[in-house]
């Protein structure tokens, strides 16, 4: 895609909140001659944060591309202590996916990539159990099993991070991984990895969560999905949503519905952060329409 075809820039800004914000941002766009395609604004008033996302077409845009980062900080983000991105809309990210045993969350996420629906690369996969490579195999994906104990966790992560390096891997999706990540890999990926688990935690955590819900005769499940932080299960959220079940459901009922919600919830995260409508701000995410 070119730069005089359809091709556009997305800015993502917090900053402290003030007057003039948005016309100094417009402003800048149009005396270069940008057309806004996209612009949507958030103001935290309790802790006085201003968050926007701006999307504008290159073509006609005075600025080139690769000059648009040091004019916008030197007018624009200095000036007003802006926390920035920019991306440009033809850029591609490569997403490496995590597996465990459980595949319906992987198959849901191949079938968006080979349909287009997700516009990413995904150059591998890694699990800690051989049992999904013949998926890898048949959409072409190269897989790597690395078995994880406690005395070979450190080990397995540095291999990680090598593959993830050697990949030129932008971020990773964690598709029921079921391994704790270490504050030392998180800290190497920050707002990069993205997880899914289903929302019954903290009341119903371990093993099996639908089993112990059950019991209780909960009326609604759902599903999280997040970004990973060191706190377990409470980074910042992308994406959640709920269905109802009642006593009529058995457990199997509610592991089916709870893997379908999974499969949608972590599909919309992935894709909300494909298409750069994610911003966090402490351990909040702030998510553009």
């Amino acid at each position: 895609m070119s730069d005089t075809a359809s091709r556009t820039a997305i800015l993502l800004i917090h900053c402290p909140d003030r007057r003039g914000i948005v016309a100094a941002i417009s402003r800048f766009l149009s005396e270069h001659g940008g057309n806004i395609v996209d612009l949507d604004q958030h103001v935290d008033v309790e802790q006085g944060v201003f968050f926007m996302r701006a999307e504008w077409e290159l073509k006609g845009f005075a600025l080139p591309a690769d000059g648009i980062a040091e004019a916008f900080r030197r007018q624009l983000a200095e000036p007003f202590e802006m926390t920035w991105r920019l991306h440009f809309s033809d850029e591609r990210p490569r997403m490496a996916l995590f597996v465990s045993r459980l595949a319906h969350c992987l198959y849901d996420l191949l079938a968006r990539w080979q349909t287009g629906e997700l516009a990413v690369d995904i150059p591998l996969i890694i699990s800690n159990h051989p049992d999904l490579r013949p998926v890898a195999e048949r959409f072409g994906i190269d897989y790597y099993h690395l078995p994880v104990t406690p005395d070979t966790k450190a080990k397995v992560e540095r291999q990680q991070n090598d593959l993830l390096a050697e990949y030129r891997v932008d971020f990773a999706v964690l598709a029921r991984y079921m391994q704790i990540l270490s504050a030392d890999f998180i800290h190497a990926w920050p707002e990069r990895i993205i997880n899914i688990h289903h929302s019954f935690l903290p009341a119903f955590a371990g093993a099996r969560p639908y089993h112990a819900a059950h019991e209780r005769g909960v009326k609604i499940i759902g599903a999280t999905s997040h970004y990973v932080t060191e706190d377990l299960d409470a980074g910042p959220i992308i994406e959640q949503d709920v269905t109802r079940v009642t006593h009529r459901d058995a457990v199997s009922d509610l592991v089916r519905k709870g893997r379908d919600l999974e499969q949608l919830v972590l599909a919309r995260a992935v894709w909300l952060h494909v298409q750069r409508k994610t911003l966090v701000y402490q351990n909040r995410t702030v998510v553009f329409d």
